[in-house]
């Protein structure tokens, strides 16, 4: 299995309706001036758009810089949402020019509405001394504002400041305490490290078969680490069966999303299977893909985001 990640102060804008599964098209400045009037009187699904059109349009498309106008008017009426949304455009340099000043600024007065992803995007900054004084103990303190709010990408960032022992002193019981927060949250990366966690003792007793349940589900949400972590577990008998089909399954469904590693150990397994069995593993692959598929559906409706990983 693939060692932990070592999240580090994942950057990340969780807006409710950042990744909606509607699709919008706006191209002209009088369609995005209309959006901001159905904004402003308190229509979400135009909220919601404008939001969206922000996050993906190029900047230089027609109606961009009226979006942006309207942006800033909603967070000098200290809206957080826009705050957020204004901060992160400055943070990534989308349609702004990048200043981490502001950009911490922005965070910082969404984060006093309790705003938990501007208190993540807050924590990143002071951790990294961008925009803000170097300050491994208040990132600490705002990563613990969001995660106790259950933001996934805190609770990751929270658990890794503790497995890599950055701004706290270094502990793994409780690291594997916050990652198992986010993987119970149904977070694929979350589970993959807990799951790395439970096959090499790291802060919980050693317990293989737990580390094949939760790298089970992190590979059936199409993570490619941990479809390549199932695959060795199946390959060796660790924690599951001694199953070859299932590995090859897996090695593949990994291969196809560039693991070179997994790869490699198909071919291993092409020397010693017979031509029924990668028959039978290919077709389980096929299965896989369209699991996969839906996974990456469920997440994009339930309108979260994850961005900015080491």
């Amino acid at each position: 299995m693939h060692a932990p990640r070592r999240v580090s102060g994942a950057v990340v804008i969780a807006i409710c309706a950042l990744l909606l599964a509607c699709e919008i098209s706006v191209a002209q400045s009088q369609d995005i001036a209309g959006l901001i009037s159905r904004a402003d009187a308190g229509e979400a699904a135009a909220a919601q758009q404008l939001l969206k059109f922000l996050l993906h349009a190029d900047p230089a498309a027609p109606g961009f810089d009226v979006a942006l106008a309207g942006l800033r008017v909603q967070a000098e009426r200290d809206e957080p949402h826009a705050e957020l949304l204004l901060g992160y455009l400055y943070e990534h340099r989308r349609g702004l020019p990048q200043d981490y000043t502001k950009a911490a600024a922005n965070y910082q007065a969404a984060a006093l509405h309790d705003d938990h992803s501007a208190q993540n995007n807050l924590a990143f900054l002071y951790q990294r001394g961008l925009g803000v004084p170097r300050d491994p103990q208040r990132a600490y303190e705002l990563y613990l504002a969001a995660a106790q709010q259950n933001d996934i990408s805190a609770l990751c960032n929270l658990a890794t400041m503790y497995y890599t022992g950055s701004g706290v002193a270094r502990d793994d019981t409780q690291a594997a305490r916050w990652f198992r927060a986010a993987a119970q949250l149904g977070d694929a990366a979350a589970q993959h490290d807990l799951a790395v966690f439970y096959a090499q003792g790291i802060g919980v007793g050693a317990n293989l078969k737990e580390a094949a349940r939760w790298e089970e589900l992190a590979a059936r949400q199409g993570y490619r680490m941990a479809e390549a972590g199932l695959g060795m577990l199946y390959e060796a008998g660790r924690g599951v069966t001694l199953d070859y089909v299932s590995a090859y399954a897996w090695y593949a469904r990994a291969a196809e999303g560039g693991d070179n590693v997994a790869g490699m150990r198909l071919k291993s397994l092409a020397k010693i299977m017979t031509a029924r069995q990668i028959d039978e593993a290919r077709r389980y692959t096929a299965s896989l893909a369209s699991s996969a598929s839906h996974a990456e559906q469920a997440k994009a409706s339930a309108g979260t985001s994850r961005s900015g990983e080491e």
